[in-house]
């Protein structure tokens, strides 16, 4: 069966005062330069990108002093119109999740301000009827349990073990529907087990390409957004049927975050 793209609605929000000022994973180095100026450039290509593919995309704004506030996937899951608001780990992060909360409020949506920490879509993935979760380094139990309650879905809990790959969306993509890629040295045991069961089909990603964040992609049904580097991600994406398409967002990389980092899909339908 050909592949189909369908257009998205995505938030995203701009890396106006983007810095690495504090290191809370382990892409982050304080001492190492950041040029802002060329993350705003290299984001703007990103923003562009989705706009030529037919993509819907609204912007929140920027603030002061939040500058992984880029990361809009972070900010919130939304499913079928109902948006769980996100609760950071880290201090440096927790203003996030109130302003994104009240974007969606402003704007109608049926909210959720959580009492557990959960880190929005970089650990929680919609794949079908499932949202695949990821824990062990920021997200947890408590916050997966919450979200399948408000966002009605049944909950498949992965354990991470590797901290390169601290959020689930940077060991795991999901490409469609039914249909998604991982890395398997990124979860344990269990997980992988897990995985196997669920999508015994899946493209397996190299420990190479995941250090390139070839796994921190979006993903519209037939084109896959993902970071030029990621070669062996796009060769195994074309054997498949996909139209990947490769962008550079290296310095955000700086910050731990990627194409998928940079974007929050508002999926109204259920």
């Amino acid at each position: 069966m050909p592949r189909a793209a369908r257009p998205r609605r995505l938030l995203m929000c701009r890396p106006t005062h983007f810095e690495v000022s504090y290191a809370i994973n382990p892409w982050m180095d304080p001492a190492k330069p950041v040029d802002t100026a060329l993350a705003v450039a290299q984001w703007e290509r990103l923003y562009e990108l989705y706009a030529g593919l037919g993509h819907r995309v609204e912007l929140i704004d920027p603030l002061p002093g939040l500058p992984d506030m880029v990361y809009a996937a972070n900010g919130a899951t939304v499913v079928g119109g109902r948006v769980l608001g996100a609760r950071f780990r880290d201090a440096e992060r927790a203003a996030e999740g109130p302003a994104y909360l009240e974007w969606f409020r402003s704007r109608g949506f049926t909210v959720h301000d959580p009492v557990h920490v959960n880190e929005g879509e970089g650990d929680l993935l919609l794949a079908g009827r499932y949202l695949l979760a990821g824990r062990g380094f920021r997200s947890t139990p408590a916050g997966h349990a919450e979200a399948g309650e408000f966002l009605r879905r049944p909950v498949i809990g992965l354990d991470l073990v590797d901290p390169r790959f601290y959020h689930l969306d940077t060991a795991l993509a999901v490409l469609d529907t039914d249909e998604v890629m991982y890395y398997p040295g990124a979860f344990s045991a269990a997980g992988r087990a897990v995985l196997r069961r669920l999508y015994p089909d899946a493209v397996l990603v190299t420990e190479e390409d995941a250090e390139a964040f070839g796994l921190n992609v979006m993903s519209d049904g037939l084109h896959v957004v993902l970071p030029e580097a990621a070669t062996g991600v796009a060769a195994r994406l074309r054997e498949r049927g996909f139209r990947p398409i490769g962008t550079d967002l290296s310095e955000l990389l700086k910050g731990g975050g990627s194409v998928k980092c940079c974007t929050l899909e508002i999926r109204e339908e259920e």
